[in-house]
């Protein structure tokens, strides 16, 4: 095998530990960088392990994990009942929060549906009460999505191993 190859697949494997480090870790886009190093894996051994069909559901699993991530705050959120406001307020508070590191990306979901709900006309009490579920939706949205990281990089040695 040559040298390049064994240097192209060890960061692949780099890539898919630190995709699964970036699910929690926040300043590290985890479901992407898993699946870069699953596509560089794959095209590494020219495609022979691991297929189209094998790229599009494990690129599927990855959508689905991206998109619980942007969306996971605010269904805490709506799961108690929050305003309007308080939805919007976790969604931007969400998105201000990725680029403020790991305190905007733990605290800008709960500050956003607190001020959201609390401009919503709403007392205090239940302003929190609506900021820690979406905190809470927060952190079920991180475990769903070390879930499907685990999905894809299970599916990905599956297929490598019978392909």
């Amino acid at each position: 095998m040559p040298m390049l190859d064994i240097a192209l697949y060890v960061l692949a494997a780099v890539l898919m530990v630190a995709g699964v480090a970036g699910n929690i870790l926040p300043a590290l886009p985890g479901i992407p960088m898993i699946f870069g190093g699953i596509w560089l894996a794959a095209a590494v051994d020219q495609y022979r392990h691991l297929g189209l069909w094998w790229l599009l559901v494990i690129g599927a699993l990855g959508v689905v994990g991206v998109i619980v991530d942007f969306v996971a705050a605010s269904l805490g959120a709506k799961r108690v009942g929050a305003s309007k406001l308080a939805l919007w307020g976790a969604a931007i508070g969400t998105v201000v929060g990725m680029f403020l590191g790991l305190a905007g990306l733990l605290l800008g979901p709960f500050v956003g549906a607190v001020l959201g709900e609390l401009a919503s006309g709403t007392s205090a009490l239940r302003s929190a009460h609506v900021g820690a579920a979406t905190w809470l939706g927060l952190l079920l949205g991180t475990l769903v999505k070390l879930v499907l990281s685990f999905m894809m990089i299970g599916l990905f040695a599956f297929a490598w191993l019978v392909g």
